[in-house]
């Protein structure tokens, strides 16, 4: 109504005015409001009523002059540049918008132009500097590839792609160990090639999208609701030509789709961002996503322009239809390859189609098969993972259930299912004494001493590396076979597992082969049960196995480890596998006969306890159950570390404990000799954040970590401590050292480094500061050694920097600064300190900083917002803390907000 209202008041104005303004109010109801306020050259172009010029850059240098207005979109920017330059191949283009080093994408729907140009503006402003000479640019580039590109289609695009490619490899856009030498390698010999120019340049365009898709992708923000397990709940899922993908803050994906395991997607709220149902063969992940009805409508156009192209389907029930010719018979599981020639109407839901299986054609219903949103010929793994997704049964049931029936049930069970995952090994039928095919059958699932050749699921076939991975496995689960080298249990845990975690093709192959060797088998069957208790630890068998599995567990009712590993294999089977083979501890347990597996923990204050761990304890949990073993208030701020000869590095909190465990000792492994293999290390539990310390309030946690983990700060001195205040924490740390021992007092010269900061020594003669600490000590009289502690705590949480984590590196972007400073880290964010007057010389909250990077020798960390900032580069060899330490509070905000939010509610 109001609008309405609005409409008639310009209608009746100036009639230099009304027109205009009619306009422009019609343009904002079509395209919707703006985010931003207006900038500076609107406000200039409203004065004489002008429409607004923009320059749109191209990647092959070009630049088309467009006009815009206020209400204008990506998409109308894009349509206009795309007709001018007679684009045909026009999907995944979209606009962007720079300025200085920093480019993001608008995207080519309704993102308004003018809002990224006000943004631009105001960041200008911020600087100090005039939003008018704010150096905004506009580029049309391609953003994402479809499933089905085809560089022929369309010479223009091709071109355009091709000039982006090549322009981002010279600038460093796409820079990264996603862009690895050989792969630059093998892109200059496309380069270099004698082909006709245009034929060179499809090539390197499908290069690129085929080695470099994350470049060619679209993000969207995510958090978990419900579903299955996941390491971290706030995410970034990924979409690209090649699939769905989350993917933590370290751009490392930790589910990967491709569009056939995509079920279904879809939007279940049509609330402020969504509730996105994303159904997959692990469950449906309920996700909360910004611009989630963006990510649905792109991952469903991916999944069907997939199908309408495709050329395979997948039986889904069994149809056998011997009494009709013109139907097609398969079983569930068939591949069947779709024959596009018109004689049957898919509109009425009929195809026609072929049986790879039976080479047999006919007509074929589609309520009946799942066609597969892929281009090619799906691999094993894709079947298995659409029968998961539609829940049907491939295995005949196990009627027999103990020792020698059982294996020839076994094998008829994966014959039953041959297309799937059936046995490889074809042991001619022997036709001697009465024995038939039957007996072949069993000798293949039983216990033999001569090693595989291939392996026993015919689904690792045409895959070499994986044949001779399998085995090898076999050869190592033999406990008879000889060897030439006398190997540790860790060597062969590691050489029959390290394979297995590391290609989840293997998972089916290693229980089946553990299984057979256990299979009539009089001797090593405590090496087999002690392997199988290792590998239901580690990950669960397939859907299509789990059965099988669990029946030779049932089965074995006499095997004290028979119920433990049939336990094992169902905890495994909700949430995520291991990614590394089991740890020394974990072998040395089993080894021992012992189910139970503890770890010894160490504090701060030198003393140290043993805590029991699982095969899936994660660092979280473990640091939740140290915390209550303490009765501290809260785990929150604790963690877990391992402390080598060569560093000490923070555990990742939603990391197994044994998988990370190996991951940061491994490390050091790699530099040492055979002999030199096991490398000590110890497992700390300290305090890293430090929020919501109050000395006195939690008296455990001041005695066992506050207390020894700031002290040795405080003695390297850096902190800014007056000489009164030295002097009197002095006598408490004195008293701390000597109790009520007065005989100790001659010392007090050779204790100085326990009692004053290092660099705070000097400043008066040992004898002077004997004197000085004595008569402190004396003013203290009557308080014990717990409650001097607690004193030194209190009188040192009152300082800026109490809590602080410091970090001494070496600056060479700062001119003002010296070349060495004091990197200090805290609640508050980074202060940078000179360590010689200890004086602050700038403190950056977190909310001014945008990003950190490090390596083995640098650490550079950016103040500023996305599209301008400072960039600190420094000289360190522990840059990997300092950026933990950055990513470990930065979480602890973002954690912080949803409780806090959450705490309003209920108050409300």
């Amino acid at each position: 109504m109001l609008c309405y209202y609005l409409q008639s008041f310009i209608r009746y104005g100036p009639s230099e005015y009304s027109s205009y303004c009619a306009e422009r109010l019609r343009r904002t109801l079509a395209n919707g409001e703006r985010s931003e306020p207006p900038c500076w050259v609107e406000l200039q172009v409203g004065k004489n009523k002008k429409p607004i010029s923009v320059a749109v850059g191209l990647m092959d240098g070009r630049s088309i002059s467009l006009t815009v207005d206020s209400a204008s979109t990506s998409a109308e920017v894009c349509s206009a540049v795309i007709q001018k330059i007679n684009l045909q191949d026009t999907y995944g283009f979209s606009l962007y918008a720079a300025m200085y080093e920093k480019i993001w994408s608008l995207g080519s729907s309704s993102q308004h132009v003018l809002d990224a140009v006000s943004m631009c503006e105001q960041e200008e402003k911020r600087q100090g500097k005039e939003e008018q000479h704010a150096p905004w640019r506009l580029y049309f580039r391609k953003e994402i590839f479809t499933p089905w590109h085809n560089c022929s289609s369309d010479q223009v695009s091709t071109e355009l792609i091709y000039k982006q490619t090549i322009h981002g490899l010279k600038s460093g856009d796409y820079q990264s160990d996603k862009v690895s030498p050989g792969y630059l390698f093998e892109l200059g010999s496309y380069i270099n090639s004698t082909k006709p120019a245009f034929e060179v340049k499809e090539e390197i365009v499908q290069y690129a999208q085929e080695k470099w898709p994350i470049y060619f992708s679209k993000l969207y923000e995510a958090q978990i609701i419900s579903g299955p397990s996941v390491p971290q709940d706030k995410f970034v899922v990924v979409v690209n030509w090649k699939g769905v993908f989350f993917q933590d803050v370290t751009e490392a994906a930790f589910l990967q789709l491709s569009y056939p395991e995509v079920s279904g997607i879809e939007m279940s709220e049509e609330e402020s961002g969504g509730i996105v149902c994303l159904t997959t063969p692990k469950g449906m992940y309920e996700l909360q996503v910004v611009k989630g009805k963006d990510l649905v409508e792109l991952v469903n156009l991916f999944i069907s322009g997939l199908k309408k192209r495709s050329q395979y389907a997948v039986g889904i029930q069994d149809l056998i239809r011997q009494e009709d010719p013109t139907l097609l018979s398969y079983r569930r599981g068939d591949v069947l390859y779709i024959i596009k020639d018109g004689e049957y109407s898919s509109e009425e839901g009929w195809i026609k189609a072929k049986n790879e299986r039976t080479n047999q054609t006919g007509a074929v219903s589609l309520d009946a098969i799942r066609i597969l949103a892929m281009l090619t010929r799906p691999t094993e793994e894709t079947l298995v993972n659409m029968i998961l997704l539609f829940h049907t049964n491939l295995w005949r049931k196990i009627l027999l259930s103990t020792g020698h029936y059982y294996v020839n049930c076994f094998y008829q069970c994966f014959e039953c299912s041959c297309h799937l995952v059936p046995l490889s090994i074809g042991h001619r039928e022997s036709k001697e004494g009465g024995r038939g095919k039957g007996v072949a059958k069993e000798r293949l699932w039983a216990n033999s001493k001569e090693p595989l050749k291939q392996p026993l699921l015919r689904s690792l076939q045409g895959n070499s590396e994986l044949c001779h991975l399998a085995s090898d496995c076999f050869t190592d689960i033999l406990p008879d076979y000889p060897v030439k080298h006398v190997r540790t249990p860790i060597d062969l845990t590691n050489q029959i597992f390290g394979s297995v975690t590391a290609h989840v093709d293997l998972r089916d192959e290693i229980y089946c082969q553990i299984m057979k060797q256990m299979t009539n088998n009089n001797h090593g069957m405590e090496r087999g049960w002690q392997l199988l208790w290792l590998c239901c630890g580690l990950f669960p068998p397939s859907q299509l196995l789990l059965r099988h599995a669990q029946r030779f567990l049932e089965s074995r009712t006499r095997e004290p480890l028979a119920s433990t590993c049939l336990q094992r294999m169902q905890t495994m089977l909700s949430i995520e596998g291991r990614k590394l083979p089991p740890h020394q501890v974990e072998v040395d347990a089993i080894q021992n006969n012992s189910t139970q597996i503890f770890h010894k923990v160490h504090f701060p204050n030198d003393t140290s306890e043993i805590f029991e761990v699982t095969t899936t304890t994660r660092i979280k949990d473990l640091c939740r159950n140290i915390a209550k073993d303490l009765r501290l208030s809260s785990s929150d701020g604790y963690s877990l570390f391992v402390k080598t000869s060569t560093k000490v590095s923070d555990m990742i909190s939603f990391k197994y404990f044994f998988d990370n465990l190996r991951q940061l000792t491994d490390v050091v492994k790699k530099g040492k000799k055979v002999k030199e293999a096991i490398v000590p290390y110890l497992v700390l539990f300290m305090r890293k954040l430090w929020f919501n310390v109050i000395p006195g309030k939690d008296i455990t946690a001041d005695l066992t970590f506050h207390f020894p983990q700031e002290l040795p700060k405080y003695l390297r001195g850096y902190h800014n401590v007056s000489k009164e205040e030295m002097i009197s924490l002095a006598g408490l740390l004195l008293r701390v050292q000597v109790d009520t021992n007065k005989s100790q007092f001659v010392m007090i010269p050779r204790m100085l480094k326990d009692l004053v900061p290092v660099d705070q020594q000097k400043i008066m003669t040992p004898d002077d500061w004997k004197k000085h600490i004595i008569n402190a000590y004396n003013k203290q009289a009557g308080i014990t050694v717990d409650e001097a502690k607690l004193q030194f705590l209190k009188t040192i949480s009152q300082w800026p920097t109490f809590g602080c984590v410091f970090f001494e590196v070496k600056q060479t972007s700062e001119k003002s600064y010296p070349s060495v400073i004091t990197l200090s880290i805290s609640k508050q964010g980074v202060s940078i300190i000179n360590p010689k007057a200890k004086e602050v010389l700038v403190k950056h909250p977190f909310s001014k900083i945008t990003s950190w990077s490090s390596g083995n020798t640098y650490f550079h960390l950016t103040i500023g917002n996305l599209v301008q900032g400072t960039t600190l580069l420094c000289e360190t060899s522990v840059g990997y803390r300092i950026s933990d330490l950055l990513s470990s509070y930065k979480d602890m905000y973002l954690n912080e907000i949803p409780r806090v939010r959450k705490s309003k509610r209920i108050n409300m």
